[in-house]
């Protein structure tokens, strides 16, 4: 059965051919593609241009370039490494990677202790004690006002002000505090600390299993299992039974004075000890004020509800407020995290050899100016790219879904 229109447009528009497709300027999407073609093509332009003309005067001035300079021996004293290092063996390479590590450490242990205080900073600006409301307040407007180079330099000289080794602080004739810096005794490794961390370890899984396991059944029943006993057992009893099956070893290299220094156990140097604290009291300034703000936006409803439930103060602070203040607090806490990472390259004024010191010390020494500089910027996107995939992933991952 067949069905046919008397309406001749209808009939006009089936019997009409098929048009090629046309692109037209006036078409707002061809323009786009178009724009965004030539746009590519003049960085990519320029790019060459930039390229091709450094490796002409380059090789015109007969300077080398490459990477291969990263295998010749360093001959750079590093004070303080991670790893092995000796100036007279090892090489460029192994020299910038010690940098690296140590801009990580620095790095990681500020911005761990930057949020604590940070947040207990911000935490005190909203008590109801006065005395603590102002300290706090006081804390924050001052500590941001200061240029973090001359805070780093104030540090730097008060730990130099320190007594020399032979009139050293001492704390139980086993710590040391001089102008040499921080002695402290050093655990000789034994194999049952590894053993013991192993069980630390499962110790941890296990109680990240159970502390979901009881929001499960909290989400079910009303009622949430306690977590504390399995995160006690596992992360306490577990590791110091297997420490002690092993016969209990404690062995300590516990420093002495020899001569003018001390000998043994571990060393934490001014240098590092006038970054850290000169990067961890200048950040957690700003991680304070971020965290109030966070705090602040969360409606007074919240607050008053939990009172009316007889709730206490810590407690609703911890469950309720903060976990909602989160989504605040995550976005801007993470530009923290970059500026205290990016601001320890300022460890070259007060004599810390991080990557940045390091690298200018072996600029200075080959003349790889664009390879170390380049190095250099890749070390600092990479942890800055990192920094920020973590943070996003733990931000989408606490975001409030509704239901």
């Amino acid at each position: 059965m067949s069905v046919t229109s008397s309406d001749p447009r209808i009939a006009g528009a089936r019997a009409a051919p098929k048009r090629g497709i046309r692109f037209s300027w006036s078409d707002p999407l061809f323009r786009a593609i178009i724009w965004q073609i030539v746009i590519v093509g003049i960085v990519v332009g320029i790019g060459w241009y930039l390229v091709h003309n450094t490796m002409q005067n380059l090789a015109a001035r007969r300077i080398a370039t490459g990477f291969d300079f990263l295998d010749r021996v360093a001959g750079i004293p590093i004070g303080e490494s991670m790893i092995a290092y000796d100036s007279s063996v090892h090489t460029y390479g192994r020299a910038l990677v010690i940098g690296v590590l140590n801009t990580l450490q620095v790095s990681v242990v500020g911005i761990i202790l930057a949020t604590i205080i940070g947040t207990l900073v911000g935490i005190g600006r909203l008590s109801s004690n006065w005395l603590l409301a102002r300290l706090t307040a006081f804390y924050v407007e001052v500590i941001r006002d200061i240029p973090l180079l001359l805070q780093l330099l104030f540090w730097y000289t008060m730990l130099q002000g320190l007594p020399p080794p032979r009139q050293a602080w001492s704390i139980g004739d086993t710590a040391f505090l001089s102008n040499r810096g921080i002695k402290l005794p050093l655990l000789e490794w034994q194999t049952a600390y590894g053993f013991a961390l192993l069980g630390l370890a499962a110790g941890i899984a296990a109680t990240i299993w159970w502390s979901r396991r009881a929001s499960r059944v909290q989400e079910q029943t009303g009622v949430r299992p306690s977590v504390w006993p399995v995160a006690i057992g596992g992360m306490v009893v577990l590791p110091l039974a297997i420490w002690a099956l092993f016969g209990a070893p404690l062995v300590l290299d516990i420093p002495a004075l020899r001569g003018f220094n001390f000998q043994g156990g571990g060393t934490i140097s001014p240098e590092f000890s006038a970054l850290l604290i000169g990067l961890v009291t200048y950040t957690a300034g700003f991680i304070a004020e971020i965290v109030r703000s966070g705090i602040q936006a969360v409606p007074n409803g919240q607050w008053e509800a939990a009172r009316a439930l007889g709730l206490r103060h810590g407690v609703i602070l911890r469950q309720i407020i903060l976990p909602q203040a989160l989504r605040v607090i995550i976005p801007p806490m993470t530009s923290q995290y970059l500026n205290l990472t990016k601001n320890s390259s300022l460890a070259v004024a007060i004599g810390f050899q991080d990557i940045v010191s390091i690298a200018n010390t072996t600029l200075n020494q080959t003349g790889q100016a664009i390879e170390v500089i380049a190095i250099i910027m890749a070390v600092y996107l990479t942890i800055s790219l990192s920094i920020s995939l973590f943070m996003n992933w733990y931000n989408a991952r606490i975001a409030l879904v509704e239901r």
